[in-house]
């Protein structure tokens, strides 16, 4: 929200908003502009009908007293989403969806973009080096990325964010289930991406990921006018830790990349597609993709020196965990790895849905997994047990811990010779600061 209130404040428009807390970042960015409240609370004194547009944040209860009142005058109240749309409704629109890596190839869209000196309007969900703010929005711009949300538009709006956006050019990553406690069976999430297809503009694209079945399946039932463009692992090889694209057609130039894993070798080839939708060449687009250094929290390496390494990820639903612990360990396969694994989410705490876990720590050579029970407790899930945890995973060597202290101890007393360190999560291991921790360890060697 602080993101789209920077944007509209950019482009000349007089922004206001309310919460009852704002945290860093956001305070002092918004600080920075003028934008910060007063003070911190709800006022429905202060809505009145010179406001034109009321946008409604997520996390807003349906009885909040600004939107009651906001109701009450018969103020026009967008959802995020909605309002994005309307900025940009006449723009050619391309909207990244899936389970997974939705960020990362949003993020790799544009990079490119960026560096092949194009005009765009933006909206993503991580921070990306060489993009001051999360969202843009101009009068200039005939092209808008949008990083595409299953999750719920607003407290009065119950339609996934995605289906809001209409794309011209529609991506779709693949279908894992998340989000449990809004779609509590994987049918009505499915669900959700069959409507994200079918909201897809008269002649629009579709480039989808071929080697997922599911996505694969509801692709084949898309209306007869979307063009369909697969896509898969392109042709690559690793050297020295390195990964090199070879480009199509030519197969003579070779591009080594800054980031890696076979799932993020599949992002840059659907990102590759969608740039051709808007007239960048795969020569182009080669060229640039080099340079891009990933997402914020996605592989993000903290240190590293010759024998060592440690990254940090926001991976956290089953099929994110797998994946980028086996991006590591192919990368590195001479080096053992520890994976640290963080439930923070809804679904990850969630006693029904810990059994999707069973295997995905498998490729480590040492898994751990934490959480903390005040989580749960605040979540208002119903406690879960370290028996259960290792039983979900199905691996009699994990380490469960529930005391972020004992993790910290834990790690600074390794001998990390020849090793790589991973720790994934959606949150922060208790406000774990990684920085401090990566430079004790490389203290060490």
């Amino acid at each position: 929200m602080h993101n789209l209130a920077i944007a509209l404040h950019k482009k000349g428009y007089t922004v206001t908003g309310s919460d009852d807390e704002i945290v860093e970042p956001s305070k002092t960015r918004l600080e920075k502009l003028g934008l910060l409240p007063a003070e911190m609370g709800w006022f429905p004194e202060k809505i009145s009908n010179d406001i034109d547009a009321v946008i409604l944040g997520m996390h807003a209860r349906v009885d909040n007293p600004e939107l009651l009142r906001a109701q009450e005058l018969g103020l026009k109240i967008y959802s995020y989403p909605e309002y994005i749309y309307e900025q940009t409704k006449d723009k050619i629109r391309i909207v990244v969806g899936g389970s997974h890596g939705k960020t990362t190839i949003t993020a790799m869209i544009l990079h490119v973009l960026k560096q092949c000196g194009k005009d765009f309007d933006y909206l993503i969900g991580a921070q990306v080096e060489g993009f001051e703010t999360m969202v843009k929005l101009t009068d200039s711009a005939t092209i808008a990325v949008f990083e595409g949300d299953e999750y719920l538009a607003s407290p009065i709006d119950r339609r996934p964010k995605f289906l809001l956006y209409k794309p011209d050019v529609a991506l779709l990553s693949g279908i894992a289930l998340d989000h449990i406690n809004v779609f509590p069976t994987y049918a009505s999430y499915v669900e959700q991406f069959k409507k994200f297809i079918d909201c897809i503009e008269q002649s629009g694209s579709l480039i989808y990921c071929e080697t997922d079945e599911e996505a694969k399946k509801i692709v084949s039932k898309a209306r007869e006018d979307v063009r369909l463009y697969p896509y898969s692992i392109p042709e690559h090889i690793i050297e020295n830790g390195i990964t090199y694209l070879i480009p199509f057609p030519s197969g003579r130039v070779r591009v080594g990349l800054l980031v890696y894993g076979e799932h993020n070798l599949m992002n840059i080839n659907g990102a590759r597609l969608v740039c051709k939708q808007i007239g960048i060449s795969d020569d182009d687009f080669y060229k640039a993709i080099s340079s891009f250094k990933g997402a914020s929290k996605r592989l993000e390496l903290i240190v590293k020196n010759d024998s060592f390494a440690f990254y940090k990820d926001f991976a956290h639903s089953p099929s994110k965990v797998k994946a980028t612990i086996e991006a590591v360990k192919k990368q590195f396969p001479e080096r053992k790895l520890v994976a640290c694994l963080e439930l923070h989410t809804f679904s990850s705490l969630d006693e029904n849905f810990l059994k999707e876990y069973s295997g995905a720590m498998d490729s480590a050579d040492e898994a751990i997994v934490y959480f903390n029970p005040h989580t749960i407790e605040h979540k208002k899930l119903k406690p879960i047990t370290e028996e259960q945890v290792k039983k979900s995973f199905g691996r009699n060597s994990l380490q469960v811990i529930t005391d972020s202290k004992k993790i910290s101890e834990y790690i600074l007393s390794q001998n990390w010779q020849n090793k790589n360190l991973l720790m994934m999560s959606s949150g922060t291991f208790d406000g774990m600061d990684f920085q401090k921790m990566g430079q004790e360890l490389i203290s060490k060697f």
